[in-house]
């Protein structure tokens, strides 16, 4: 018989509007043979049977997965005492943010995927990680390093900072920002441009954060059945978006959820869950 695959759901509690009981409803619905099991996040969960030095190596990988140049891909440099101390403080408080800190996306995932269990580190089980931290990959066309929204592997990872940070926003929202930098007004720049172009990019504690991690969700999940879980269909919730208008119109305006071609894979895939 073949074995059930499982997804589990890591929650971010700073995060206030994102429903994982919709979230885990919604995989459900498209792909019903599947175990949805929402967890606490990630760290909290798997952090209790961790000695006291397991902590503190723990805390020295996050503090050398920072991401200190992002024009540099240089790796090897010895964590700073309070770096190292500034991880270990928020590896034991869940509710803290990472605030201003980029780290790399893939280190990230290969630290975490060492917290996993023996016995579920294999592909019946997905294990998709929402954070708040906000992470980058490098890019070898521009040399540098990019935020993203979500790195996808063993386990995947979403960002809740990202979704705001990573995707651009409107061209004329950084023309603007940039003129009221040079008429010295930065303090009312955020505000301002925020008014102005309401609706048009996903900010943090946005009611709509919900709807449109459901897209990412499914990436997350498709990439361990099929390897590649992007669209080119702009209107498709598997489109790999780059700017926020993309964002949008993929998860909340698009005119399906799924472009007809990855619905049919979605129904083959379907099929041969129930056989």
């Amino acid at each position: 018989m073949k074995q059930q695959t499982c997804v589990y759901l890591y929650s971010e509690p700073t995060a206030a509007t994102l429903d994982f009981s919709s979230l885990s409803d919604y995989v459900k619905r498209i792909l019903p043979p599947l175990k949805v099991v929402v967890r606490a996040s990630f760290i909290r969960f798997h952090l209790s049977p961790l000695t006291e030095e397991a902590l503190s190596t723990l805390a020295q990988d996050f503090a050398r997965a920072k991401v200190r140049n992002p024009l540099s891909q240089a790796r090897d440099f010895p964590p700073l005492p309070g770096e190292v101390e500034y991880e270990r403080k928020r590896l034991t408080d869940p509710n803290s943010k990472a605030w201003g800190i980029l780290y790399d996306g893939y280190k990230l995932t290969g630290i975490l995927h060492r917290l996993i269990p023996r016995a579920e580190r294999n592909l019946s089980h997905v294990h998709v990680v929402f954070t708040n931290q906000l992470f980058g990959t490098w890019d070898e066309h521009d040399q540098r390093y990019h935020a993203r929204v979500s790195v996808y592997g063993f386990p995947s990872l979403l960002s809740s900072t990202g979704i705001v940070e990573a995707p651009a926003k409107p061209r004329e929202y950084y023309f603007l920002k940039q003129q009221y930098s040079a008429l010295g007004m930065p303090d009312a720049t955020a505000t301002q441009l925020n008014t102005q172009f309401q609706g048009q990019f996903i900010d943090h504690g946005d009611e709509r954060l919900t709807e449109v991690m459901k897209g990412y969700v499914m990436q997350a999940i498709l990439y361990r059945f099929w390897g590649d879980p992007f669209c080119q269909d702009k209107g498709c919730r598997l489109h790999n978006a780059h700017w926020q208008q993309e964002v949008i119109s993929a998860q909340l305006e698009g005119p399906y959820e799924f472009c007809p071609l990855h619905q049919e894979r979605l129904q083959q895939l379907l099929g041969d869950m129930m056989k």
